[in-house]
C-alpha cells in the first residue's frame, strides 16, 4: 500500500485537503446577488421543466423516468452506506424493506461500503420476494478488468442476484481514472463483459470532487463510442455556489438523456451543521431539480419516514422559493467548507485504499 506506485496514484487525486487555486473562479459564485439568485433559481426551474411530468406514483411516492433508459425509479433512493453503519443488522434489513414496500424502487450501494456489509445486509433484504420489488444498483472500484470483474462477481454474491440493474464506476476522482477505465484490459472491458453475459443491465459512474472530471469521463466514453445510462454526483443547496455539478454537469446529462442520480442531499449530514437548511428543505431543494431519484442515507427508521414523507409532499418549488434558499446557504457554502468531498481526502475510499483500483 505504501509502494511507490500506489503513492504515485494518491497524488493523481484531484483536491487535496486545501481548496487549489484553479477553482478559485468558483468560489466567486457564491457572491452574486439577490438579482443572480432569483436568475439561477430560474434557470434551475427550466431545468426542472425539461424533465417528464410526474405523471406516476406508487403509494404517493413520485417515480420519475432514469434517462434513456426509460425506467422508472421512485423520487427518494436508499443509500446503502448508511445501512452497514447500522449497529443492528435486523434493523438495517427492517428499513429496506419497509423502503420498498412503502414505495421507494431504487437501492443505491457499493462494493467497498464497510467491508461489503452494506452488501450482505442489502441481499438478505432482498429475498422472500422482494428483489422483485427493487431496481437495484452497486459500484465498483476496479480500472482493471482482472478487479472489476472479480468485484462485479462478489457484488452479485454478496447481493444474492444474478443481476445488478445499474453497475457504475465508482469515485471517478482522479484526472487518470477515464483513461484507465477505457484502456484496453481496463474495468470496462469487464463491465461490458458483464452486460453481455446478463449479469449487468445498464452502466453508469459515479464521483463527488469535481464536476470537470465527471465531463472527462463522458468526453473519455464519447471518444470510444461509448455513451453511460446513467451519471451520479451531487446536487444540493451548498453544490449550487461552489465548484457546480448543478451548473456544469446537470445540463449536459440533460441534453444526452443520460440519468441523474443525485447523491448527498445534506451532504452527509454536513451540510445541516450549517444551520442554514432543514432535512426537508435539502431534500426538497434536489428533488426540484431534473434529478431521475435523490439518493440519500437511512440508518434508522424515523430517518426513512423523514425522506419519505419528502417524497410525498413534494411540490414544485417557485423561483422565488428557490432564491430565498440560495440566499440562506449562500454565505455557509464560500470555500466548500460544508463539501468536504470536493475539499478534502474525507470521503475518498479510494485514496485511502488504492488496492481496490487493481
Amino acid at each position: 500500500m505504501n509502494s511507490k506506485k500506489n503513492r504515485h496514484r494518491n497524488e493523481d487525486v484531484r483536491n487535496t485537503d486545501r481548496v487549489p487555486d484553479s477553482e478559485a473562479d468558483d468560489t466567486s459564485d457564491s457572491g452574486i446577488s439577490r438579482r443572480g439568485f432569483l436568475g439561477f433559481a430560474v434557470a434551475s426551474i427550466f431545468l426542472a421543466q425539461a424533465d417528464q411530468p410526474q405523471s406516476e406514483s406508487r403509494n404517493g411516492i413520485p417515480y420519475r423516468t432514469l434517462g434513456r433508459t426509460r425506467e422508472k425509479v421512485s423520487l427518494v433512493g436508499l443509500g446503502g452506506y448508511h445501512l452497514g453503519k447500522q449497529a443492528d443488522p435486523q434493523e438495517s434489513i427492517r428499513i429496506i424493506r419497509t423502503g420498498l414496500d412503502e414505495g421507494i424502487n431504487f437501492l443505491d450501494n457499493c462494493w467497498d461500503y464497510n467491508g461489503g456489509e452494506s452488501e450482505i445486509r442489502m441481499g438478505n433484504a432482498l429475498r422472500d420476494g422482494y428483489r422483485q420489488k427493487a431496481f437495484l444498483m452497486s459500484k465498483i472500484d476496479g480500472r482493471t478488468k482482472a478487479a472489476a470483474a472479480s468485484q462485479i462477481n462478489e457484488s452479485l454474491r454478496r447481493l444474492q442476484t444474478e443481476r445488478i440493474d445499474l453497475l457504475q464506476f465508482h469515485e471517478v476522482i482522479r484526472d487518470t481514472d477515464p483513461d484507465r477505465i477505457f484502456a484496453e484490459g481496463g474495468g470496462m472491458e469487464a463491465v461490458l463483459e458483464a452486460q453481455k453475459a446478463g449479469k449487468v443491465r445498464f452502466i453508469g459512474f459515479t464521483g463527488h470532487k469535481s464536476p470537470d472530471l465527471h465531463l472527462k469521463m463522458l468526453a473519455t466514453a464519447s471518444k470510444h463510442a461509448f455513451t453511460f445510462d446513467a451519471v451520479q454526483m451531487p446536487l444540493n443547496v451548498m453544490d449550487a455556489h461552489f465548484n457546480s455539478f448543478e451548473k456544469k454537469v446537470l445540463p449536459v446529462l440533460l441534453k444526452n438523456d443520460l440519468g441523474v442520480l443525485g447523491m448527498k442531499p445534506m451532504g452527509d449530514h454536513i451540510i445541516l451543521e450549517s444551520k442554514t437548511a432543514t432535512p426537508v428543505e435539502c431534500l426538497h431543494y434536489a428533488m426540484n431539480l431534473p434529478t431521475s431519484v435523490v439518493i440519500t442515507g437511512c440508518d434508522t427508521l424515523p430517518i426513512l419516514q423523514q425522506a419519505l414523507q419528502a417524497a410525498r409532499s413534494f411540490q414544485a418549488m417557485s423561483s422565488s422559493q428557490v432564491a430565498a434558499l440560495l440566499a440562506k446557504t449562500s454565505k455557509a457554502a464560500e470555500a466548500g467548507r460544508f463539501e468536504l468531498y470536493k475539499t478534502s481526502h474525507r470521503f475518498d475510499g479510494t485514496y485511502a485504499n488504492p488496492q481496490w483500483l487493481g
